[in-house]
């Protein structure tokens, strides 16, 4: 799978729309991600409004990118889960599922942190009014690449064990 290999972390946009055939697509391929038990904790928020994503853009001093980007994610889990030990951990999975979606439509987008840092994730519950039953785990920023950028090789021999 190549996307694996090309994707990287794109934080300029050239502005143009993101298509909703391509929105769902990144939703599918999230939702497709491995999870605890099956639990699926994951809601997405997704948001085009200008003065959303710059109210999310306030939320963390590095999520500056969702002032230029023409849309962007809001990854969040259920509290009330199966296994709410790893329902961050299932996240994680359906947001890498949905970058690599994204770069295989030819669009960029990048994973701006936002829990466990309660200050930040405190800030997107209110900037876009989330239910208490929810909780923010990251942001994403999305939209057609303003350039391209080549993956670093990060592959690393000195990080590999070999157990008897």
């Amino acid at each position: 799978m190549k996307e694996i290999f090309h994707r990287t972390s794109v934080r300029r946009y050239t502005g143009a729309p993101v298509e909703p055939a391509q929105v769902e697509q990144m939703l599918r391929a999230a939702m497709a991600a491995p999870s605890a038990c099956n639990q699926q904790p994951w809601e997405f928020y997704v948001t085009a409004r200008r003065d959303t994503l710059n109210a999310l853009a306030a939320c963390s001093p590095y999520a500056q990118m969702l002032q230029t980007a023409p849309l962007g994610f809001v990854v969040c889990y259920r509290t009330a889960c199966q296994v709410p030990a790893y329902a961050q951990i299932d996240c994680a999975a359906a947001t890498e599922n949905l970058l690599l979606m994204a770069d295989a439509l030819g669009l960029g987008a990048v994973w701006i942190g936002i829990a466990p840092q309660e200050e930040r994730m405190a800030a997107v519950r209110e900037a876009i009014d989330l239910p208490a039953h929810l909780s923010p785990f990251c942001l994403v920023a999305c939209g057609h690449p303003d350039g391209e950028r080549r993956q670093q090789d990060r592959y690393d021999p000195a990080r590999i064990h070999t157990l008897p």
